[in-house]
C-alpha cells in the first residue's frame, strides 16, 4: 500500500492503482466534472499495468493520473490481497453508463472523441434511447496523427461544449497518452491543448455501447474471464495479445507477490 497525492492506492506491477466504492470514485468524477477540472482518469487492466511494467514514460502517465480505477478482475484482486478488502473492479463501460445516467440527471455535458463516425452514431442513438436528457456529443478524430493546428481545433471544440466528461475512447496506449498531452500545468494554465474537463479513457466502450463489439455475459466479467470471450470473439487479433500480456501479468503478480510488496 503507498498513498498517492493523499489516495487510498495499491502497487500492481509497479502501477498505483485506486483502491475506492463504486461511490466514491463516481462521487469524486462528478465533483471534477461539475467544477470543469482539467483531470485525467485511466482504466487499468491487465494490458495497461503490463505494459506500464515495460515501458517507463507509460508507467509516468498512468502514475500521473488523478485516479487509476482496478478494471480486470486480477487487478483488483491484487489490490485486495494488499488489504483492500473487498475492492471491486471499476470498468471503463460499467464507468461510462454510470457517469452518463448521473450525468443526464444533473445536466451535465458529455462529450465523446475518439472511435469511427459509424460506430459513434450508433452509440449516441443507444445513449440518447437510454437517456433521453443525456447532453452529448460525438467526435471521430482522424486515424493519424492530428497536426497542431487540428488538435487545438479538436480542444477549443470540446471546451466549447461546455462537457464536463471527455471519454475518450482512442484504445491503449494512445488515449492514455493524449489525455497526459492535454493536461494543463495548473488552475492558470490558458495553453490552447488544456481540455477543461474530466478525460476518461475507456477502450472499448463506445464498441461495446454501440453494440458493434459483444461484451462478455455477467458472470464472465465476474471470474474474471472476459478476456478470454474477446480471445474467442477476435482470436487472429488478440491471441498474441493476451497470449504474451496474461503471461507477463502471471509472472509479475507472482514475483510482487513472493517479495511480500502485496
Amino acid at each position: 500500500m503507498e498513498p498517492v497525492n493523499g489516495r487510498a492506492t495499491g502497487s500492481v506491477l509497479g502501477a498505483h492503482i485506486d483502491a475506492l466504492s463504486w461511490d466514491a470514485a463516481v462521487a469524486r468524477l462528478l465533483g471534477w466534472a461539475h467544477a470543469r477540472e482539467n483531470r485525467y482518469v485511466t482504466i487499468c487492466n491487465v494490458h495497461v499495468v503490463v505494459s506500464a511494467s515495460r515501458d517507463a514514460g507509460y508507467r509516468d502517465i498512468i502514475n500521473g493520473s488523478d485516479m487509476a480505477t482496478p478494471d480486470g478482475a486480477p487487478v483488483a484482486w491484487m489490490l485486495r490481497r494488499q488489504g483492500f478488502a473487498g475492492q471491486p473492479r471499476i470498468s471503463g463501460p460499467d464507468l461510462m453508463w454510470a457517469l452518463c445516467e448521473r450525468a443526464a440527471a444533473e445536466n451535465l455535458p458529455v462529450y465523446c472523441y475518439g472511435s469511427s463516425e459509424a460506430t459513434l452514431a450508433l452509440l449516441e442513438r443507444r445513449m440518447r434511447q437510454a437517456f433521453p436528457d443525456l447532453r452529448i456529443t460525438m467526435e471521430s478524430p482522424p486515424f493519424r496523427a492530428l497536426t497542431p493546428d487540428e488538435d487545438a481545433a479538436a480542444v477549443e471544440r470540446i471546451n466549447a461544449s461546455g462537457a464536463g466528461i471527455v471519454f475518450v475512447g482512442l484504445g491503449c496506449p494512445k488515449q492514455e497518452r493524449w489525455m497526459a498531452a492535454h493536461r494543463g500545468q495548473g488552475a492558470l494554465d490558458d495553453s490552447p491543448l488544456r481540455v477543461k474537463a474530466v478525460m476518461i479513457g475507456v477502450g472499448a466502450a463506445f464498441d461495446f455501447h454501440a453494440g458493434t463489439v459483444q461484451r462478455a455475459p455477467a458472470w464472465m466479467r465476474d471470474n474474471g474471464l472476459e478476456w478470454l470471450h474477446r480471445l474467442l470473439s477476435e482470436p487472429g487479433r488478440l491471441w498474441k495479445r493476451y497470449l504474451v500480456t496474461n503471461t507477463l501479468f502471471i509472472v509479475g503478480a507472482a514475483r510482487q507477490l513472493l517479495s511480500g510488496r502485496g
